[in-house]
């Protein structure tokens, strides 16, 4: 749902650089897939709602959501490993949770 030139500037990767352009489209539906299962709703990129069962809980693909999307996949392309060794661990950068809080649907 993001495009691949948006998540390359966030990750400040040149446009002519393609090596790694398959990788990113993984995270890319990574960070959608987690987006949907943290807030326990399903991502669309129009604002019609016709048509959905209570159950759906459209959400629509705003900044906020494309914001918590790159900070995830900039986050999984600078830490590739599930492992940190010799630094400081990290986490799901705090930023994300934030972002997705609003939307999140709890009780399910």
């Amino acid at each position: 749902m993001l495009e691949l030139s948006i998540i390359k500037e966030h990750c400040r990767i040149d446009d002519d650089f393609t090596a790694d352009d398959s990788l990113l489209g993984i995270y890319g539906g990574a960070a959608l897939r987690y987006v949907e299962t943290w807030t326990r709703r399903k991502l669309y990129e129009t604002d019609a709602t016709t048509g959905f069962t209570e159950d759906e809980a459209p959400l629509l693909l705003g900044d906020d959501i494309r914001a918590a999307m790159l900070l995830l996949i900039g986050h999984w392309y600078s830490n590739r490993e599930a492992v940190n060794i010799g630094n400081i661990t990290t986490a799901v950068p705090f930023a994300v949770e934030a972002l997705l809080q609003p939307y999140r649907i709890y009780g399910v």
